[in-house]
């Protein structure tokens, strides 16, 4: 609680990276709710504008690195759940 976190994700692909590469990284609470978009990557980094995250996550991943991690500051208990990443690169699946 309070000091940043880091939700690591890494990936490996048979296809070379282009500006196809998409990552996204998606929250459900703990307390079973909705599940939402946190993040979104596609050649540069979208972060969320909306709901629980906004403003608190940031990209420290390197996807020429195969690295898709985010990091979120500020964390509190309320935070917990499930936290997935995505990655795909088309047209590796």
């Amino acid at each position: 609680v309070g000091e940043q976190v880091s939700l690591k994700c890494s990936f490996k692909s048979s296809s070379p990276i282009t500006e196809s590469l998409t990552i996204d990284w998606t929250y459900r609470p703990i307390t079973s709710g909705q599940m939402e978009t946190i993040f979104h990557y596609q050649s540069v980094p979208y972060l969320t504008t909306v709901g629980k995250f906004k403003d608190r996550i940031s990209w420290v991943g390197n996807v020429a690195k195969g690295d898709a991690s985010i990091a979120i500051q500020s964390p509190v208990m309320s935070d917990n759940g499930t936290f997935i990443c995505s990655v795909r690169n088309p047209p590796d699946v």
